[in-house]
């Protein structure tokens, strides 16, 4: 698709696509969908701290009321609460816009169904088929039954409820955390959420000024959480990214923790409880090798799916399973939760460590990791892959020598102009041979382009 990417919809701000103009067009294509669905002509619309969210807020509210719909405004609010308000407050649809990780200068849109999923790539393409044809007819209320737009209640409160409940609330009385909120929709709620249940809590980044977002902090920088957790000897560090629905963690050494350990551990917990259902677990093909591993030596079948986390819940749904996420960050407690959360993964995490009596550095020794490097080029367009001669030719080369020892990935970002090369070795001396190769091929390919 050409809008909606892995993620929905996102760009930088006042530039194609993240326009008012498309935004009020969604608002309005949105509203329609619900009134033709005879769905509850009510959404709730949440952001992050984003210096644009405030005017995509009112684009899409106004589209919205033009067809119909009554809107809610929300204050800034992780995405996994705007998810789970949607469905509490009886929704037809929740939308929340947020860049996740991305710089401020950026926004983006994610739409929600009624039961709190993100929707279908069915339900996007029906969207973006409408947005994109200047012929498709989108009516418009009559004068008295345009929507009400109001400001919802605070509902924090019941967010951190829901979470702690989920979790067991678990006894954090005698831990140290830092948590880095990464100037993001968390910032008000993040050190509440582990204070309330008796942590001491260092907090940092969490004075959002609309500019500061995922500026050095938050889960893309989990080193500014490392140097608070030496400073303070912390127990563990905990970086959420923009919209709090990705987690990233450092622990007691200030030493970071890859996305893939704490799947694994995470899985593992449930495993031991006999909540992992049908010993099954998801990931995408993103995830390390020895992630696989050591699944596989538990006896765990790993389900590989597309990047996204979408894509992995699709897949726990398909199959009854109730645990997977992306070594990115997201992780997924399928039977509590319809999108990644962040602050509920790390009460998860919390939870086990009381549990096992064991600090994070000993948990996360559950796997090793074959060594990998990603690299993201720049590129001006995104042509097939299989257009691309010398990349094509090197990655044949590739499966030739690698066998059971390596693998390769190469995709283009569903977000921006990036290609990403991801290799992975046994042999690190094998891994950087072949990331050079790799991205010589792809620039030679651009290089050439007309």
């Amino acid at each position: 698709m050409k809008l909606f990417g892995t993620d929905g919809i996102r760009g930088r701000a006042n530039q194609a696509p993240m326009t008012v103009e498309l935004a009020l067009r969604l608002g309005r294509a949105l509203g329609s969908r619900l009134q033709a669905g005879e769905l509850p002509a009510k959404v709730l619309i949440g952001r992050d701290t984003r210096r644009s969210g405030t005017m995509f807020e009112a684009a899409i509210g106004a589209g919205l009321a033009s067809a119909g719909i009554d809107v809610l405004r929300s204050h800034p609010l992780p995405t996994p609460a705007i998810a789970m308000l949607t469905r509490s407050l009886g929704c037809g649809a929740g939308v929340m816009l947020t860049a996740s990780h991305n710089p401020a200068e950026d926004n983006g849109i994610k739409i929600f169904g009624a039961d709190g999923y993100k929707l279908s790539d069915e339900l996007e393409a029906e969207l973006e088929a409408c947005l994109l044809d200047p012929d498709c007819e989108l009516p418009l209320s009559d004068p008295l039954d345009i929507g009400h737009t109001h400001p919802v209640a605070e509902r924090s409160a019941e967010y951190i409820d829901f979470i702690q409940r989920l979790a067991g609330r678990p006894d954090l009385a005698g831990l140290t955390l830092v948590v880095d909120a990464g100037n993001g929709a968390a910032s008000a709620i993040a050190a509440r959420t582990f204070e309330s249940l008796g942590a001491k809590v260092i907090a940092t980044a969490c004075e959002p000024d609309g500019r500061n977002i995922n500026a050095g902090c938050g889960a893309l920088h989990p080193e500014h959480a490392a140097l608070l957790v030496r400073e303070h000897r912390a127990d563990l560090g905990i970086s959420l990214d923009g919209d709090a629905d990705r987690v990233m963690f450092c622990d007691e050494s200030g030493h970071p923790v890859s996305g893939d350990r704490v799947l694994a551990l995470l899985a593992l917990g449930l495993h031991r409880q006999g909540l992992l259902n049908g010993a099954v677990m998801a990931c995408t093909v993103m995830s390390n090798l020895g992630l696989h591993e050591a699944m596989k030596r538990e006896g765990i079948e790993v389900i590989t799916t597309g990047v996204g986390d979408r894509k992995v819940l699709e897949a726990l749904r398909a199959r009854g399973g109730s645990f997977g996420g992306e070594n990115s960050g997201h992780i997924l407690f399928a039977d509590h939760s319809t999108t990644g959360d962040g602050l509920l993964s790390a009460l998860m995490l919390l939870a086990l460590m009381k549990r096992e009596g064991a600090p994070l550095s000993e948990l996360a020794a559950v796997m090793e990791e074959f060594p990998q490097r990603l690299v993201n080029l720049s590129i001006p367009a995104k042509p097939p892959l299989r257009e691309l001669g010398q990349l094509q030719a090197a990655l044949a080369e590739a499966d030739r020598e690698f066998g059971d020892a390596g693998r390769h990935l190469i995709r283009y970002s569903g977000t921006e102009n990036k290609i990403r090369i991801l290799v992975e070795h046994r042999d690190r001396g094998q891994l950087e041979r072949w990331v050079d190769r790799l991205v010589q091929a792809v620039e030679a390919d651009f290089a050439a382009q007309p």
